[in-house]
Order: structure tokens, then sequence, then C-alpha cells
């Protein structure tokens, strides 16, 4: 089943740019960081700075996440995929 509406990330959809399996990989990170910064907002919003902890390791491994888009690092940009793929 296809979907006709677009995500926050449409434009990597067809994109004819990079190619290959690297493009699905950096589509597939990107899509994993949005999913991540949802949580952050939800451990943000524990009463009583209870989610502080859970915050702040999601906000690294996100910040880390873009330096290895940023830099193009393929193999750092599948080991931060699977992490935060595991991320609850």
């Amino acid at each position: 089943m296809t979907s006709t509406t677009n995500g926050p990330l449409g434009f990597l959809d067809n994109s004819q740019g990079m190619g290959g399996e690297n493009t699905d990989l950096i589509q597939q990170l990107l899509y994993e960081i949005i999913r991540v910064k949802e949580l952050i907002t939800y451990y943000d919003s524990i009463p009583n700075g209870a989610g502080q902890l859970g915050s702040s390791i999601l906000n690294e491994l996100v910040t880390e996440a873009y330096n290895s888009l940023v830099n193009y690092d393929t193999v750092l940009m599948k080991k931060y995929y699977d992490l935060l793929l595991n991320c609850d």
C-alpha cells in the first residue's frame, strides 16, 4: 500500500542525486533522528526532571548522528542508525 502524503523528508523520496544504498541509509537515519527527537520531547515533559538523563543521552546520540551525516561517514551513519533504531 502506498501513501500519497509526503512526510517531513518527502524531498528524499524521489532523490536521484546520490542514488543507491547510501541514499537509503541517509533517508532511514534522518527518519530515525526525527523519531528520536520526538522521544526527547517526551522525556523532557516528564515532571520533576525525571526524564533528564534519558533526554541528555538521546540528545547526544542525535548530535552524533547528525555529525555522521555532515561528514558523510557511512560507517558511523550505520552505527548511529542501529543505535537510534533501538531507542524507546
